[in-house]
């Protein structure tokens, strides 16, 4: 598969963090050069960034406040607490176990919203306590979420599928990328963010090993907010077939069908009731492997439409306008 073949993150999620980091007085033209995002891309709707440009801004965040909550949580949490927590999760026999013992931690960590576990008809419910920090942005919550599920799928041998995802808050329609985040059907305007999972995965046993820690450590947040690769969503499989084009011929509508087992019907009927398309798809991938290079700056506007599959470069910019919202050079450093 290619290398960029990754999803992109809508702009919104860029957005958000520029505005709590101007409430707080943070160096937010710093932050955007650090990541390599133009501050024009902030006005754009449909601008979208890398999960690089994302782990960067995160990274240049934590140096700039000492705070692994990038001063969002309760209280500050010094950079190095949370690899204090990490370790003291791995000695559990059990998923269940660890997060039980999370859940004792909650006086050593004051900054953290508390976590509570529930089972109930083959469901766990892991959810927060939202009361005490009044009504956080989306951002926050999703990335809360998004920490949380990754670390505790990372502790079983990186799979945890989820039955769904509960947020506070309502739906924004310019915010697309659920699907690349969670993986799993979102409900909006819950009353506390849940993570909603087999209720069986809470006896798997944690067989992670203190130098795989140190690794996963070591490459935060890369591991937390880049793609996950095991969707089962019809779209997400639709995606990960459709970006063998990057490498070659795109497959058709029956190829796919048939690579899915159901007919060309059945799978347009499917993606209809994701809001979605085959032609969306294979533009999504393309915008994102567009962005990807564009950022990278390896390779002229000229060779990248080429290599596209656009007649020729007017071609290819009209259609990332269309994407996006701006010209390709909005994205080239």
């Amino acid at each position: 598969m290619s290398a960029e073949a990754g999803s992109t993150l809508p702009i919104q999620r860029v957005r958000a963090i520029v505005e709590l980091a101007g409430q707080r007085g943070w160096d937010i033209t710093g932050l955007l050069a650090e990541a390599g995002i133009s501050p024009d891309l902030l006005a754009e709707g449909r601008s979208r960034v890398t999960i690089d440009q994302a782990v960067r801004m995160v990274q240049g965040l934590w140096r700039a406040t000492d705070d692994e909550l990038l001063g969002l949580g309760l209280r500050p949490m010094p950079r190095g607490t949370l690899r204090l927590v990490c370790f003291g999760l791995m000695g559990a026999p059990t998923l269940g176990a660890a997060i039980r013992r999370f859940e004792s931690f909650r006086r050593s960590l004051p900054g953290l919203p508390r976590l509570r576990l529930t089972e109930d008809d083959g469901e766990a419910r892991v959810s927060f306590d939202m009361s005490e920090a009044g009504r956080p942005p989306g951002i926050v919550i999703d990335t809360m979420l998004t920490i949380t599920h990754r670390f505790m799928a990372w502790t079983i041998g990186g799979r945890l599928r989820l039955r769904r995802v509960e947020v506070p808050y309502p739906r924004d329609p310019e915010v697309d990328d659920y699907d690349v985040v969670f993986g799993a059907p979102v409900v909006f305007s819950a009353t506390d963010p849940t993570l909603v999972f087999d209720a069986a995965l809470l006896e798997q046993p944690i067989n992670r090993g203190e130098d795989e820690l140190q690794a996963f450590l070591r490459n935060a947040p890369s591991g937390v907010l880049g793609p996950r690769d095991y969707s089962i969503s019809p779209a997400a499989r639709v995606r990960r077939i459709l970006q063998r084009g990057l490498d070659g011929d795109w497959p058709g509508a029956d190829d796919i069908a048939a690579e899915l087992a159901m007919s060309p019907p059945t799978l347009r009927r499917k993606l209809r009731d994701e809001h979605t398309s085959l032609k969306e798809i294979r533009e999504q991938i393309l915008r994102d492997a567009a962005i990807a290079s564009l950022v990278r700056g390896d390779e002229t506007v000229t060779a990248l439409s080429r290599r596209l599959g656009f007649s020729e470069p007017s071609a290819f910019s009209r259609a990332f306008r269309r994407w996006t919202g701006s010209a390709p050079g909005s994205y080239q450093r």
